[in-house]
C-alpha cells in the first residue's frame, strides 16, 4: 500500500503509541481489534513470554500507526489491530504473521475479533480455515446490575486492595493449589501489574470474609476514553464459590463505574456472565493452516 512504512515493535519506544492507537480505533464490540488494556495487561504480566516481542510489527502512514500485528500467550496466537480505511493491508498482515510471527510446535493460530472481515478473507485466501471460536460476554451499563453481597462478607474500600492478599486470592481462585501447591508468597508480579502505565488499581475490588481474608477478587482497568470497564482478572476461592460473591463484586464495580460514564463492563465466555445479565460482547474466531516454521525477519 503506497506510502505505508513498517517497523518492528520496541516495548520501550512504542508501547504508549500503540496503546493510544488501540484507544483511537476502539469500537464497543472490538470490530477493529482488541481493547487497549488487553494488550497492556498481557505485556506487564508474568505469564506472557516477552522474548518474541521484537517480532510484533507496526504499520504507519507517515507518523500515524494504522496497523499492528502482535502475539499474546501462547506466543503462537497472533492478533491484529487495523485502523478503518486501511483494510487493504490485511493480506500483507496475514502474510507477515505466517512468515515471521512465532510458532509453538510448528502450530500457529490467528485470533480475530468482532467483524474483522477483511482479515478473515485474507486468512482464507492464504489457506487458513476457521478452527473454532467463542463469544466473550459484556455487560451493558444501560441495564441494572444489582446482586447483593451475602451476609458475613464485606468489600474493600475504594483504593484499598492489598496487593499481597489479592495475589494469594488469585493463586487459590485460579486453582493453582491443586497443581502447584500452597501459595509461595510471591507477589511482586502484582505490583508490576499495578504499575503498568494505564493501570487503575484504585478501581480493583475484593470481597473479604469475617476474618479479613480475600475470597473473591476483581481487577479493573478503567478506560475513560472508551467508556470501557475492562475486567481482569476475576476469581473466587474454591471454598467460597456458588455463594454469589462474584456477582456481588461485579455489581459493586457497576455502582462505582457507571457514574464515571462506563458503557460496558467486559466479562468472559463462561455461562456465569450470561446468567447474571451479561449480553453480546466480542465474537472470537480462530484460524489455522498446515504447520511450518517461522522465518527470520526481513
Amino acid at each position: 500500500m503506497y506510502g505505508i512504512t513498517t517497523k518492528q515493535f520496541s516495548v520501550l519506544r512504542d508501547h504508549v503509541d500503540v496503546y493510544q492507537f488501540m484507544l483511537d480505533i476502539y469500537t464497543p464490540h472490538w470490530q477493529t481489534g482488541v481493547a487497549a488494556p488487553f494488550w497492556e495487561y498481557a505485556l506487564v504480566s508474568d505469564w506472557m513470554d516477552k522474548s518474541y516481542l521484537h517480532r510484533c510489527r507496526i504499520w504507519k502512514d507517515k507518523e500515524k500507526i494504522v496497523a499492528f500485528c502482535f502475539h499474546e500467550n501462547p506466543v503462537s496466537h497472533v492478533y491484529f489491530s487495523l485502523r478503518p480505511g486501511y483494510e487493504a493491508l490485511a493480506p500483507e498482515m496475514v502474510e507477515y504473521a505466517e512468515k515471521h510471527m512465532p510458532r509453538a510446535g510448528g502450530e500457529q493460530q490467528l485470533m480475530l475479533t468482532g467483524t474483522q472481515r477483511q482479515l478473515a478473507q485474507a486468512a482464507e485466501a492464504a489457506g487458513y480455515s476457521q478452527a473454532g471460536g467463542y463469544e466473550s460476554f459484556f455487560f451493558n451499563c444501560e441495564e441494572p446490575l444489582e446482586y447483593p453481597l451475602p451476609e458475613g462478607f464485606h468489600f474493600t474500600e475504594i483504593g484499598g486492595v492489598d496487593v499481597a492478599k489479592a495475589c494469594q486470592c488469585c493463586w487459590k481462585g485460579f486453582d493453582h493449589e491443586e497443581t502447584e501447591g500452597p501459595w509461595n508468597g510471591e507477589y511482586e508480579h502484582g505490583y508490576a501489574l499495578c504499575s503498568a502505565p494505564h493501570a487503575t488499581p484504585e478501581h480493583h475490588i475484593a470481597v473479604m470474609n469475617q476474618a479479613g481474608e480475600y475470597v473473591c477478587y476483581a481487577g479493573m482497568w478503567w478506560v475513560p476514553e472508551n467508556k470501557l470497564a475492562y475486567l481482569e482478572p476475576l476469581c473466587t476461592v474454591p471454598a467460597y464459590r456458588h455463594k454469589g460473591l462474584a456477582a456481588a463484586a461485579l455489581s459493586q464495580l457497576y455502582r462505582r463505574l457507571k457514574p464515571l460514564s462506563a458503557a460496558y463492563i467486559t466479562g468472559g465466555g463462561n455461562p456465569f456472565y450470561q446468567k447474571i445479565g451479561y449480553g453480546p460482547g466480542v465474537v472470537w474466531t480462530f484460524w489455522k493452516k498446515g504447520s511450518g516454521q517461522a522465518l527470520s525477519l526481513s
